[in-house]
């Protein structure tokens, strides 16, 4: 099921459960994962595409395998915050993968969530060559963690 704002996608979930946060891109699919708690995301894996059919077979791999309750996606808008073909791209995937997944799916804004995580890599002193490799799932936990941390603000306006 797809739900549009954080406020339903909680209402969705039975109770804090780990969480699958992905970054899509055109040749990978940067996967990155949360506690049970849904207080910390890590980056996973990079997903290298292939058809949809596989990437998805994967995915639910993941997702099965972590006992994983719900997936976030990337949305990629532009600066000014309109949806261009990226953005319809990633709607679409979420689309065919509810066929396969009846769990819930929302969207969380990625702008600038790559650049952070090449400014956290650099920080770091990782090697080109090992910045191309990680890229993507390091971009996914960004992705993910910015979810996370609305989804508590959410619940601490609950109390």
């Amino acid at each position: 099921m797809i739900l549009e704002t954080p406020e339903e996608f909680l209402a969705a979930l039975n109770g804090p459960t780990a969480l699958a946060g992905l970054d899509l891109g055109d040749k990978t699919i940067g996967v990155a994962v949360s506690d049970g708690l849904m207080s910390v995301a890590s980056p996973l894996e990079t997903v290298k595409r292939k058809k949809f059919g596989v990437d998805a077979a994967r995915l639910l791999e993941i997702i099965q395998a972590r006992n994983l309750g719900g997936v976030i996606l990337g949305l990629p808008r532009n600066m000014d915050g309109t949806e261009g073909p990226r953005c319809q791209s990633t709607r679409a995937f979420a689309r065919n993968f509810e066929k396969l997944w009846p769990g819930p799916i929302s969207f969380w804004d990625e702008r600038l969530s790559t650049v952070a995580a090449e400014r956290a890599l650099l920080e770091a002193d990782t090697t080109r060559k090992r910045r191309s490799e990680v890229i993507d799932h390091v971009a996914a936990s960004y992705i993910l963690q910015g979810a996370l941390d609305r989804f508590r603000h959410l619940r601490t306006q609950e109390l």
